[in-house]
């Protein structure tokens, strides 16, 4: 996993390094922003496959009619339906994995912060944390941090928290964060009171991230031709639509609300930010895409009108007709 570490630790001391000319490089700001700038930084990579994501999206709305049609026809041939599938995929420009590729990259970066986060501190038993004493921790450097930029970050505050402490850490692993034999300045409550805050205001920005996903589905479910609710494949599909919704809307804040002890104050910094470029970017690329939806409709009506036959003139026959 050291191919996720390196890079995660390298992009973190890198913007420490930046607001270290203008600030104190042991403020609990300066390496807050410098987090908030490694969200920043990912995500801009990742604008373009999101908005490829959105496209993919309607592509696959456009093709589930054409992809029932194939299942119909070649319901007892399994592999021909694989081939045709794939085939008008193809043609359609289609690919499913185009809508994963942004969840997916992002998994390992948010292990990959998890671990690189916990291993300043290795005074505990847990993943990342070596059972270290405190001397050895302060000493130890973490991926690209030298020593005295893991002292640093240790002794760095915001709102009188250290940045990798979490709520279920043992009071046993707070002599890290302070010099050798001085008592810790914080307790479990000064990590309740700012990490809680901001998982309360990640869970809502999912919410309503999938919210804004879920209003813009259903409008355009509502412009296609309706499905006879008789139908029993319909009424599966409904029902399985309406469980994923829900687990959007409900289940993953709340799961992420369950987990959140674990989690550092860094952590949920980073999840705040990635939450809140999440939604303001949802908003602008929706605006695109319906934008780009608009004007493929408008060409589509123009190039109908431009072939329709004019008013007055009779439309030119171009079969010819057979010989009797």
């Amino acid at each position: 996993m050291n191919f996720i570490y390196y890079p995660i630790s390298a992009v973190l001391w890198f913007w420490h390094k930046v607001f270290s000319f203008v600030l104190d490089p042991a403020s609990g700001v300066t390496w807050a922003l410098a987090i908030i700038f490694l969200v920043f930084t990912i995500r801009i990579l990742l604008v373009k496959p999101m908005a490829n994501q959105l496209r993919s999206s309607r592509k696959m709305a456009e093709f589930q009619p054409k992809m029932q049609e194939l299942q119909r026809k070649h319901k007892n041939d399994q592999q021909t339906l694989a081939l045709e599938m794939r085939k008008a995929q193809k043609e359609m420009g289609f690919n499913p994995l185009a809508s994963c590729l942004p969840m997916l990259v992002q998994i390992p970066i948010f292990i990959g912060l998890f671990h690189v986060l916990r291993s300043f501190n290795r005074t505990g038993g847990h993943v990342g944390e070596l059972g270290m004493t405190v001397e050895q921790t302060r000493n130890t450097g973490n991926y690209v941090f030298g020593v005295e930029e893991v002292q640093s970050f240790l002794d760095a505050r915001l709102f009188g928290t250290p940045l990798s402490a979490f709520i279920s850490m043992s009071p046993d692993n707070y002599g890290a964060f302070s010099d050798i034999g001085v008592p810790p300045d914080f307790t479990k409550m000064n990590i309740i009171l700012v990490v809680v805050p901001l998982m309360l205001a990640s869970a809502v920005m999912m919410h309503f991230n999938a919210r804004m996903s879920l209003d813009r589905q259903k409008k355009r479910q509502a412009q296609q031709p309706k499905k006879d609710p008789k139908d029993p494949k319909a009424q599966q599909m409904q029902m399985q639509m309406d469980m994923m919704q829900k687990m959007m809307l409900w289940v993953m804040p709340i799961m992420y609300l369950m987990g959140g002890f674990l989690w550092q104050v860094g952590l949920a910094l980073y999840m705040v930010t990635n939450n809140l470029w999440t939604l303001v970017q949802q908003k602008l690329l929706f605006d695109k895409m319906d934008r780009e939806e608009e004007a493929e409709r408008e060409a589509k009506a123009a190039a109908k009108r431009t072939s329709a036959p004019k008013v007055g003139v009779r439309p030119t026959n171009t079969k010819k007709r057979k010989k009797k």
